[in-house]
Order: C-alpha cells, then sequence, then structure tokens
C-alpha cells in the first residue's frame, strides 16, 4: 500500500484483531448470515486488514455487504448449485450468496480434487463480492499447493483506448508457499487502481497519480487531480495508456471474464448489468510435479536472491509480492489494526443500530 493511502497517526484508532473478529461476526449474523458463514466472513476481513490491504477489509466493503444483505441484494442462506461436476473441475451457481463467504468452501473442494487429479479447478457464477482473492489462493498454499484466483465483476474500467468502460477491475491472486521466507502472494487488480483506492483517497482527502483515472471523455490524466467525482471519471486498465502497457492491462482482464465468466456459462457484466460476480479458482498440487520440499527450497533461495538486489537510487529495497503483507501482519498483530475515524463512526452506528456491544478498541 503507497504511503498516500497509510491513515495518518492523528486520525489513527487502533483496533485489536479479536475484537474485530467477534464484531464483524456478530454484524453478520445481525443480518441473517448463519453463524459459521459469518466466522468465515469475518476471518476473510480480518485477515485482509491485518495484512495492510484495507481496500478489501472492514473499512470498505462491510458497510456495501451489510447494505446489499438488508436489500435483498444478497442471500445470507444461499445454497451453492453443482452446474457440472468432474473429477477436476466445477461450475457452481452461487443462489446471489456473499463471494468472500462462498469461494474458501469451493476452493476446499477444489483443493480435495487436486489431491486426487494434480490440479482441479472451478468457475463460479451468481455471487457477491469476493473480497481479498489472495485468501483463497492462499487456502491451497497451506495445502502445499499452488493457488490461483480470480473475480470478473464490475464494468468501470476502459479497454485500452476506449472512451466507454466495459470491463471490471478483475483482479487476479497467485500463492506458493515457501520454507523460511515469507510466501509468494501475488494480488492484484487489472485496473491501473483498485476501486476501493479511489474511496480511500476520498476519506483521506490525497490526490490520485497520474495515470490511475481517465476523464469521463476516456482521455487518461496524467497529472496529479483530486479524486472526481462519481460519473466525472473511469478507471483505466493497468498500463494507463498504451504506450506504457494498457494492451497488456486490458488483455490480462479479458482473460478472467474467459476463465471466470465464459466457462461458468454466465455473460460479462458489459452485455447484462445486472449479472452478479464471477469466479475462478484452482490449485495445483506440488507432489504432482515435484518434490515438496524441494519446491519450498528453491523458492527460498529466488526470494532470497529477489531480497538481496541492489535498489535503485533513492529506493530503500527490493522486495517481492507477500513481504510487505508479512510484515504487517506482525506488526497488527502485536499493536492492533490502525483505523480512520470515520470507520470507527460507522462502526459505532452500525453497532447501535443492530443492538451489538460496541467495538473494542485500544
Amino acid at each position: 500500500m503507497l504511503e498516500r493511502f497509510h491513515v495518518p497517526e492523528a486520525d489513527q484508532i487502533r483496533v485489536p484483531p479479536e475484537a474485530l473478529r467477534a464484531t464483524v461476526e456478530r454484524i453478520f449474523m445481525a443480518v441473517g448470515v448463519p453463524e459459521e458463514d459469518a466466522r468465515q466472513g469475518a476471518d476473510v476481513l480480518v485477515y485482509a486488514d491485518l495484512r495492510g490491504v484495507e481496500t478489501h477489509g472492514v473499512s470498505n466493503m462491510l458497510r456495501v455487504y451489510v447494505q446489499q444483505y438488508r436489500t435483498g441484494q444478497l442471500n445470507p442462506t444461499p445454497e451453492l448449485h453443482y452446474v457440472i461436476e468432474s473429477p477436476s473441475g466445477l461450475v457452481i451457481d452461487g443462489d446471489r450468496g456473499l463471494g468472500l463467504i462462498q469461494c474458501p468452501k469451493v476452493m476446499r473442494l477444489v483443493i480435495e480434487k487436486a489431491r486426487e487429479q494434480g490440479v482441479a479447478t472451478a468457475s463460479i457464477r451468481n455471487l457477491g463480492h469476493t473480497g481479498p482473492i489472495g485468501y483463497h489462493a492462499m487456502l491451497a498454499a497451506q495445502q502445499d499447493m499452488v493457488g490461483l484466483s480470480m473475480t470478473a465483476s464490475g464494468s468501470q474500467v476502459l479497454p485500452a483506448l476506449a472512451a466507454e468502460p466495459r470491463m471490471g477491475t478483475n483482479p487476479i491472486a497467485v500463492a506458493a508457499p515457501a520454507g523460511e521466507r515469507p510466501w509468494l502472494l501475488f494480488d492484484a487488480a487489472m485496473s491501473a487502481i483498485a476501486s476501493n483506492k479511489i474511496r480511500i483517497a476520498r476519506r483521506l482527502g490525497v490526490p490520485l497519480h497520474p495515470g490511475w483515472v481517465a476523464s469521463w471523455t476516456g482521455t487518461p490524466i496524467m497529472e496529479e487531480t483530486p479524486v472526481p467525482e462519481d460519473g466525472d471519471f473511469h478507471q483505466l486498465p493497468l498500463g494507463s495508456t498504451r504506450e506504457l502497457g494498457a494492451h497488456k492491462g486490458f488483455g490480462l482482464a479479458l482473460m478472467v471474464e474467459v476463465l471466470a465468466t465464459l466457462l461458468s456459462g454466465s455473460v460479462p457484466r458489459m452485455l447484462d448489468p445486472e449479472v452478479g460476480s464471477r469466479h475462478f479458482l484452482a490449485a495445483f498440487d506440488l507432489a504432482a510435479f515435484t518434490d515438496v520440499e524441494r519446491f519450498k527450497q528453491t523458492m527460498d533461495d529466488m526470494l532470497g536472491m529477489l531480497l538481496e538486489t541492489k535498489p535503485a537510487p533513492g529506493a530503500e529495497r527490493v522486495i517481492y509480492p507477500g513481504v510487505a503483507e508479512a510484515e504487517t501482519l506482525a506488526e497488527r498483530s502485536k499493536n492492533g489494526i490502525p483505523y480512520h475515524r470515520e470507520v470507527i463512526e460507522w462502526f459505532d452506528q452500525v453497532t447501535a443500530e443492530l443492538n451489538i456491544e460496541r467495538l473494542e478498541r485500544l
């Protein structure tokens, strides 16, 4: 997370992780989610905030989920429907369940199949937001597998050279275990900036970086700019402009649509604005490909070499995906999770409305 997205110390209120977990569980249950599912949803959201992925933690997303449950957009008690099942694959209809609760269930089924077949996948349609998709990929890594997760959702991102948005941010996550080093976890949107970082920038009153968004006409804004009003801008694909590689981000986002949307038997949001989110999960069992301990040792050697790489002038160090998250996890597990005062005010409001005990803070 870039420094500009960190909550200023003067506006921070720290919350113990276990107190947060308990409060989030109660909020989910208060809107009709069964206890076991509420526990799963809280685990995903606390995971995000402990690792510094505030874009997909309670700050931005919990209030959205509460509203969607209240309006009936999300089904609190969905039943996963197997559309197709094969020895190494699943196509599932999610019955309008919340993705961050239902995707871990599906990934565990994928892991079971991967143990038998070496590789297994699932395409899931008709779900809500899936939260930090790195969580689902890490479930496979924890079982000595390489995990892959993708989500196709939204239609707020411009294709390369386009003036009209057609794509979602369509994030991709890959997780792989190591030995002694922090595990590899790549989790990133295929847009120049994740949508929720725009929310954070608006909350903190900080400007957007050049190349993150375009004007409503589709022209990339290539200087620092205050967060525009909703409707006055579009998001750019990863790469921002054709010269900087926007065609690559656009192509990757389109790949996510193929795997998560078309393979699930659904259609992209660009063709049906009412369609739910679509997801793709995969697990690759290390033992089906190589010696597990050798894999982890080679991972350690590779990741160690990356950490030892000489930094460019002005840079402090070189890190790989997963290092900053592991360091943030250690710090926040000890000192609590820092939230902006506005987030705590929302918690106080919603817990009062739902007649739930007030969120504890340090």
